[in-house]
């Protein structure tokens, strides 16, 4: 039986013996409570030719970096607009003076020279004088008492006098920390780490390891890191607990840090925070700090940490904010930087990652990352009413609508983009407009158009707005009625069809059934056939839908499981093979466009049964990769299992950052690599957004390096604002509620 038959049959027959019902399931419902969102601050050195050692803030929120320069201040810096690190000049009386080493005492800066141990705190009181001339190493202990060391001797100092005199034998001292729990000062040496008790006067080696670089003290426990990964020694027995253990992000370790209860690693790749489950959360690349050779990690103030590496300092902030507060965030980015006429565009040509120095640019894809950041302000108009919504949603429908209007073809056939004249001509898809000022460019393709047909179906829907709604029908049936008329092609200035608007039968049906482009353009084409039909109820659309999907099989070829889509066979032509190389992500989000018309406004309740379950079979083949748009997306088909942990998940672990920075981590040690496969994944666990580079919906999730050089920042637009805002329509995500 043809779908044209089960759709007559439906006529005739009592509703409830051909229709599917509508299952009777609830969708699952982010409560949008306050998460912990992380973001950057960075600090340049000033002088390219200091060697930065150590930070520490004290509890006024002051930071000072002790520096082979001196002592060293943060200057100016904000989220995205790096400071510098200055000298310290404002308490002279202690920049003046030869300082070696800097540390804290009760939340108190303290110093070492060449003379004592003192301190600005406690009104000057602490002046410790030392016998040492080349101290630099200290830690306090009870009481204003201090071990310090000049590499060779240790010598515990309290109000100026020496009550021990130690060495490590033949061993160099490297730091000291005190364990106030068991009153006792542990020492890292270059081969050993010892204990020393000041009650006793005891020093006692207890482990022999050259492979220790860093420890750090916590809760019973010392951490010390080595040369390849960190092992635990408990700290009354002073025994080692358990294997080193190696599978981090990287493992040659240079600091150690508890703060606030969570064990921090730096390292010569990054710095790492160890997570409750025995992860780590990775902080690497110029999106986190200045270079990823970290030399030191402290607590910073207002619930940050600070990250001093070689270049510079990383202020890693942690905010709480709800998903809807950061969605205000990503609206003021879009709006303040990333809107040309109307479209929604990438800011290129930038320099170190400096939003001041690039341009917005156009794109191939103007229409489709416009159409996303379109319908995403649809979505939110939907549910909030926002006029900035309602303004937002008039002024790119008009850049959409500019682009039938600027060719002056007349025909109903979308431009790519338009761009000023003078601009962009040099590449032979621009042409020229009729007016003397614009340009405008050829070749459109099928993802802008079902790019298209998405917004305007939910602009039609969605927007009570007479003047939109019936622009956005308009736009509809004008891009349709071109489709049609050209025999199911998109014919550009030419006479010819483009590259890729083809969904003739002839193009179609030449690939072989497991070419995915078979597969992606009878769903795409039957979704925007019935999209027109829905919103025009013109027959000709219906007709042409029938047509395609009785004739010439696209419902089969729609419904042709994920599973079965690969590479073409031996005997298959050359562009079937080029096509079937690997999976094309950039299908995946035309699919998922396409399917809110392909589901919404199904010509019958039978189709609409069987495109569920295509939709849903496609979710399956996705889940690895946890985007955000797709598991929301897939709520479309009201079934309650969409991953909505792993898209909150994705929501909320995308980084505030959108800078394309050069981020590597094929060579992380905590990572497990699976075997080349069709669809490109290449470790069985997905790395969150914000240690991956920037990434579009139509790239794949599982790619590990990228090479942005801080050149482009990528608009919030169609990444994370139209997962967020359709999330909220369709329910699965709630309005901010109270912790």
């Amino acid at each position: 039986m043809t779908i044209r038959s089960i759709a007559i049959l439906c006529v005739a027959l009592a509703a409830a013996s051909c229709t599917t019902k509508k299952e009777e399931k609830s969708l699952p419902v982010h409560q949008d409570k306050a998460f912990i969102q992380d973001y950057s601050i960075k600090f340049n050195r000033e002088s390219k030719d200091a060697e930065l050692k150590k930070v520490v803030s004290d509890r006024n929120g002051y930071v000072q970096i002790y520096s082979s320069k001196g002592l060293l201040r943060t200057h100016a810096g904000q989220f995205l607009f790096p400071g510098t690190l200055v000298t310290d000049v404002q308490d002279r009386q202690t920049s003046d003076k030869k300082i070696a080493g800097i540390g804290t005492y009760r939340n108190q800066f303290v110093y070492i020279d060449d003379k004592a141990v003192f301190s600005n705190a406690w009104a000057a009181k602490l002046y410790s004088r030392h016998s040492l001339p080349n101290a630099r190493i200290f830690a306090g202990g009870k009481d204003f008492s201090f071990l310090i060391s000049d590499g060779k001797a240790l010598h515990l100092l309290k109000d100026s006098k020496n009550s021990w005199e130690g060495s490590l034998s033949e061993d160099e001292v490297k730091d000291i920390k005190f364990d106030e729990a068991n009153d006792l000062f542990w020492i890292l040496g270059k081969s050993s780490i010892s204990t020393f008790s000041p009650e006793k006067n005891e020093l006692k080696k207890v482990i022999s390891d050259e492979k220790a670089t860093c420890f750090g003290l916590t809760s019973g426990k010392l951490i010390v890191g080595t040369t390849d990964g960190y092992y635990e020694v408990d700290t009354k027995t002073q025994k080692q607990s358990g294997e080193i253990k190696k599978k981090m992000p990287w493992t040659e370790l240079t600091s150690v840090t508890e703060i606030d209860g969570k064990i921090w690693f730096g390292s010569t790749w990054g710095a790492m925070k160890l997570r409750e489950d025995g992860k780590f959360d990775y902080y690497a690349s110029e999106r986190w700090i200045p270079s990823d050779t970290v030399v030191h990690i402290a607590k910073g103030p207002e619930n940050s940490v600070l990250v001093l590496t070689n270049r510079g300092l990383g202020k890693i902030c942690f905010k709480e904010m709800t998903l809807e507060e950061k969605a205000m965030f990503f609206e003021k980015q879009v709006r303040d930087r990333h809107i040309r006429t109307g479209f929604n565009a990438t800011v290129s040509g930038m320099k170190g990652g400096d939003v001041t120095t690039g341009s917005m640019e156009d794109s191939d894809n103007d229409g489709l990352w416009t159409s996303m950041y379109l319908a995403a302000e649809t979505f939110r108009y939907a549910v909030t009413k926002s006029d900035e919504a309602l303004q937002n949603v008039r002024e790119s429908l008009d850049a959409m609508e500019r682009l039938y209007t600027i060719n002056g073809l007349n025909s109903g056939f979308p431009s790519r983009s338009f761009e000023r004249r003078g601009y962009k001509f040099e590449d032979k898809a621009w042409r020229r407009a009729d007016d003397p000022e614009w340009d405008w460019k050829s070749t459109t393709s099928s993802d802008e158009a079902i790019g298209h047909i998405f917004a305007f179906g939910a602009i039609a829907e969605l927007v009570e707005e007479p003047e939109l709604r019936g622009k956005a029908v308009m736009l509809i049936d004008t891009l349709m009625s071109h489709v049609v008329k050209n025999n199911y092609y998109m014919i550009d200035w030419n006479g010819e069809p483009t590259l890729w608007g083809r969904w003739n039968p002839e193009y179609v049906n030449a690939r072989p059934k497991v070419v995915g482009d078979r597969k992606i353009n009878s769903s795409n084409i039957i979704g925007m056939l019935q999209t027109a039909y829905h919103f025009t109820k013109k027959e000709k659309y219906k007709e042409a839908a029938f047509y395609l999907m009785n004739e010439h099989g696209y419902f089969e070829n729609l419904m042709r499981p994920m599973k079965e889509i690969g590479l073409a066979p031996a005997d298959a032509d050359d562009w079937s093979k080029m096509l079937s190389e690997s999976w094309n992500h950039s299908d995946d989000e035309m699919y998922y466009c396409g399917y809110w018309g392909l589901y919404r406004y199904a010509l019958n309740d039978t189709l609409k049964a069987r495109y569920k379950e295509a939709i849903i079979d496609h979710f399956e083949i996705e889940r690895p990769e946890k985007d955000g748009l797709w598991n929301i997306m897939t709520a479309i088909v009201e079934t309650d299992n969409i991953d909505l942990k792993e898209a909150v998940w994705y929501l909320q672990e995308y980084p505030l950052d959108l800078v394309n920075w050069t981020v590597k981590n094929s060579q992380r040690k905590d990572i497990e690599f699976v075997e080349p496969n069709f669809r490109g994944q290449t470790i069985t666990e997905v790395l969150p957004p914000d240690e991956l580079g920037i990434r579009r919906h139509n790239a794949n999730r599982f790619g590990l390096d990228a090479d942005g050089g801080g050149r482009e920042e990528n608009s919030a637009g169609d990444i994370w604002l139209l997962p967020y805002w359709i999330g909220r329509y369709l329910g699965v995500i709630s309005e901010p509620v109270k912790n």
